[in-house]
């Protein structure tokens, strides 16, 4: 990176940001993931031989499963691990974690979810009719349990041949000896005369004791599958008149009456889950329209596909840069460290000056709006704070309240960081948790909290909470004002 601070893949391996956009790949960052993953549906609908064969590999992996599902009604142990449990490819850093890349991969409540349907409401998989084809987003149709994520880690262990083929290859072309290695990677492709997964030899980029994988942009997206359980719900009405069996037309149509309520009572989303859940059970063909809905409207993956992408890419890569210049030339954001409490809050207030008096607020905007989800605020931080000679660690919920990060100098210099946005509706009660320590400032106990707002609105929801909590003007609360209607132009900012 031109600043010196050491982000992405284009950074650890000093290699131009443009080769790799000319590859059609994604310029990783290799400190965190980023919010993007495969969506099966734009393998099915790519134009590229390669990118369709592993949605068909896929489909073929499933319909072997459902064979074994009907000789064996409940798996083994043995049959789990082999045929059903897989990691987190967590060598693209893609994904959807806030700290690093490893994730938790597809466990036994999946691997049980996946065996027990394939035995019963998709006995017919790869049988269908009404579709064009099977897909293997139907898992996630039935049951909420199933998201993206779990969509994401399936898909992305079957790209795993075509993405070490397509990074070995990248590596070869564009890389020093010195920063590749080669590596036998396990589980590559399954072998259907032995039914075991084969291992197999590459030639890669080599990270901490570790492979990098690239990804093309043409199969990512962000927000959640093509096809997926809450777009399902929305469109049964729009897909109710191409339903030819009129007696599941007259359920879908007291199903849609139920959820919309009536007089004073209306539905939990939990009641409403459990009614769609007992109607498509009763009714899986109803997926299948769902589906097929989804197949005439496949133009519309591709263009959603590409407007997250580079969303994703505007924000995390183009925008971070940006913040990252301005704290490293405007500030000593990325100097020296004598306390952990005290550099953090140095560097809290380093953001607040960079964000509400020399520009920087601009780049928490994206096509003009301001960040919506907390996730992407605290990615954001975690890849600025990189650079830093600090320790900077998610921390899990250790009984006061979700905590961001931990910034550490040492085993015993330590101190918590959390971001949030103004707009959370849960701030109070975020805040509520953490009064006594803001109160009492004991140095075993320090946490700095960071708030972002946007508008008047939220400035005031904010001081409001403060006020209520007996907090405001507590020097380890700092209100940063990202207000796009109250900042001088570009040209008169000063340096």
């Amino acid at each position: 990176m031109k600043n010196g601070v050491n982000i992405y893949f284009s950074d650890f391996f000093d290699i131009s940001e443009d080769v790799i956009e000319a590859y059609g790949a994604v310029n990783i960052s290799l400190i965190n993931d980023l919010p993007l993953f495969i969506d099966p549906f734009l393998l099915f609908n790519s134009e590229d031989e390669q990118l369709r064969a592993i949605h068909d590999e896929m489909i073929s992996y499933l319909k072997f499963l459902q064979i074994q599902s009907e000789g064996n009604k409940e798996p083994t142990a043995g049959m789990l691990k082999a045929w059903y449990l897989f990691s987190e490819v967590k060598q693209t850093w893609l994904g959807f974690s806030l700290d690093g890349h490893a994730g938790r991969g597809l466990g036994r409540d999946f691997a049980y979810g996946l065996h027990r349907g394939l035995g019963s409401i998709f006995k017919s998989f790869g049988k269908e009719t009404i579709t064009k084809a099977p897909h293997m987003e139907k898992l996630c149709l039935i049951s909420s349990n199933v998201g993206r994520d779990k969509i994401s880690d399936f898909t992305t262990n079957f790209a795993k041949k075509y993405l070490l083929t397509y990074t070995e290859k990248f590596a070869r072309e564009n890389l020093d000896p010195s920063q590749c290695k080669d590596l036998t990677i396990p589980k590559v492709y399954f072998n259907y005369e032995t039914r075991t997964w084969v291992p197999q030899k590459y030639y890669l980029p080599y990270f901490e004791n570790d492979y990098v994988l690239l990804t093309p942009k043409c199969i990512l997206t962000r927000d959640d599958t093509f096809i997926n359980r809450s777009d399902m719900l929305r469109n049964l009405q729009t897909i109710a008149p191409s339903v030819d069996d009129e007696t599941l037309r007259f359920e879908l149509d007291q199903y849609l009456s139920s959820i919309l309520g009536t007089g004073d009572k209306y539905p939990t989303k939990t009641e409403k889950d459990r009614a769609a859940e007992i109607l498509l059970l009763k009714h899986p063909e109803l997926i299948d329209y769902y589906v097929k809905y989804k197949e005439d409207h496949e133009k519309e993956a591709t263009s959603v596909s590409k407007e997250q992408v580079s969303e994703v890419e505007l924000m995390f890569q183009t925008q971070l840069t940006g913040l990252v210049d301005l704290l490293k030339n405007k500030t000593g954001f990325y100097e020296t460290v004598p306390d952990a409490h005290e550099e953090s809050l140095r560097r809290v207030k380093y953001l607040k000056q960079v964000i509400e008096d020399q520009d920087g607020y601009r780049f928490f905007y994206v096509n003009g709006k301001p960040v919506k989800r907390e996730s992407d605020l605290q990615v954001m931080f975690r890849l600025t704070w990189y650079g830093t000679p600090l320790d900077v660690n998610r921390e899990v919920n250790n009984g006061r309240g979700p905590v961001d990060y931990k910034i550490s100098y040492g085993k015993k210099n330590s101190t918590l960081v959390e971001f949030k946005l103004a707009s959370n509706s849960k701030l109070k009660q975020n805040l509520e948790k953490q009064v006594d320590v803001y109160k009492t400032a004991s140095e075993t106990d320090r946490a700095i909290k960071a708030i972002l707002y946007f508008t008047d609105a939220e400035y005031e929801k904010v001081t409001k909470v403060l006020n209520d909590l007996n907090i405001i003007g507590c020097p380890d609360v700092i209100l940063i004002d990202a207000r796009n209607n109250n900042k001088p132009s570009a040209s008169n900012v000063r340096s």
